[in-house]
């Protein structure tokens, strides 16, 4: 078998440095970058945002009452309503 070569301290601590240096490059390129444009927001139709609001209404309302441990469970059982469900996650995903 040949022996495997040997690198000496210098060259370990030579290498790591060059890689933290490509690094921090790397971290200043994407910092310095523009952010995306943010996404245009989809048009919500009027039973999800009055729907929306209700929730908004409640949780403002459960705040007041001192309730507020983020938890509130809702049902909607009605036929032929709307599923706004994609519509509350995007509304709320800021609250997450």
């Amino acid at each position: 078998m040949p022996k495997p070569l040997r690198m000496s301290r210098r060259t370990w601590v030579a290498a790591w440095a060059v890689l933290c240096a490509a690094a921090i490059a790397a971290t200043a390129a994407l910092n310095a970058s523009p952010a995306p444009d943010p996404q245009p927001e989809k048009p919500v139709s009027a039973e999800c945002a009055a729907y929306i609001a209700d929730i908004e209404k409640k949780l403002a309302k459960a705040k007041v009452e001192g309730n507020d441990d983020g938890v509130l469970a809702f049902t909607r059982t009605r036929v032929g309503a709307d599923d706004c469900s994609d519509e509350i996650l995007d509304h709320f995903s800021g609250y997450r």
